[in-house]
């Protein structure tokens, strides 16, 4: 595996290329980690080169206001690894550096077992077993486990943990990683290509396309909720979301209530008279929701609580969510 990853290694803007004298920076190896939870290389890759350059050291990011973060991560989705990642930095910094063992990083704000194996590994060479999605469909082949997921994860896991190397245990866990993402692929995996093919059991069963077997998918619910917006002299009013619960701390549009447990309300921020706007559709991790605009058209503005008037001019800068970012296009459109 290590002589594979020599030759055939993904560039990445955090990673060090194998062979590189550079020792890895654990805040680049934490920050990338944090990002690619649940998220792209491609969609990842350039929110990373915006973090590192604003705050290129984590002292940095730990002194930089919440709500700036909060902002520069707007798109990346998962909003409470936002908020782990400033108690985090803060958390680092406070301690006067990353700890270098995976037991010493698990006890850092929002790192979990695969984040501080990686870590660990990539950033201090620490034969730890970095496990994810591309490294348990490698070792679910390999290893031919068709135990359906997710109780298979165990077996895999301590399958991983019977090969991890104790030489370059960073470049180990990333060229597993980049097998999964190129070679073992999910659907029509490169078995001719793979320097694993010769002891891979599921290869020689010809069940490799079958493996890791998954769970039947639960059926998604699906919640309807209101967005309001509030528009006067060339600006919008905009809310912060509580900083706990979904899409926690950010900026978006006053909103009915809506929740992953129960539709909105429909209740206004303030009495008069609305016009429908449109529909918007977004899908979270556990539940879709149908978002309805409602815009404001009276001329009274009565209190509207904690908040802040937005320039239209500057939406973008905003940070608003995904959803949000989507209802204030519309409303801009019918306008």
């Amino acid at each position: 595996m290590l002589e594979w990853y020599d030759g055939h290694a993904r560039a990445f803007p955090w990673r060090i290329s194998p062979g590189s004298a550079e020792r890895p920076d654990p805040y680049r190896v934490w920050l990338s980690e944090v990002m690619l939870q649940q998220t792209t290389t491609a969609h990842a890759a350039p929110y990373f080169q915006k973090f590192a350059a604003r705050w290129p050291t984590v002292e940095e990011l730990a002194a930089a206001p919440d709500e700036d973060i909060m902002a520069e991560w707007a798109g990346l989705g998962y909003y409470s690894r936002a908020r782990n990642l400033v108690a985090c930095a803060k958390a680092v910094v406070e301690r006067g550096g990353f700890p270098e063992t995976e037991d010493e990083l698990r006890k850092l704000p929002g790192l979990g077992a695969y984040t501080a194996a990686a870590v660990a590994a990539i950033a201090f060479g620490e034969p730890a077993t970095v496990v994810d999605a591309n490294v348990e469909r490698v070792v679910a082949r390999l290893f031919a486990i068709d135990e359906p997921m997710p109780g298979a994860r165990k077996a895999i896991r301590a399958a991983a943990e019977e090969i991890t190397p104790c030489e370059r245990p960073g470049d180990f866990a990333q060229a597993m990683m980049d097998l999964g993402a190129t070679i073992c692929t999910t659907r029509s995996p490169k078995c001719l290509l793979c320097p694993l093919s010769a002891p891979c059991l599921a290869r020689a069963q010809g069940i490799q396309g079958d493996l890791p077997v998954k769970a039947p998918k639960k059926a998604r619910p699906e919640r309807t909720g209101t967005a309001f917006w509030i528009e006067r002299n060339g600006q919008v009013w905009l809310v912060k979301r509580p900083s706990k619960g979904l899409l926690g701390g950010m900026r978006a549009l006053p909103d009915d209530g809506w929740s992953a447990r129960k539709d909105g309300s429909e209740d206004a921020p303030i009495p008069g008279a609305w016009k429908a706007g449109g529909v918007v559709r977004h899908g979270f991790t556990h539940f879709d929701l149908e978002l309805g605009l409602a815009v404001y058209a009276g001329e009274k503005f009565t209190s509207l609580g904690e908040g802040e008037w937005w320039p239209l001019a500057r939406i973008e800068e905003a940070g608003l969510p995904t959803l949000f970012a989507k209802a204030a296009l519309l409303a801009m459109a019918v306008e």
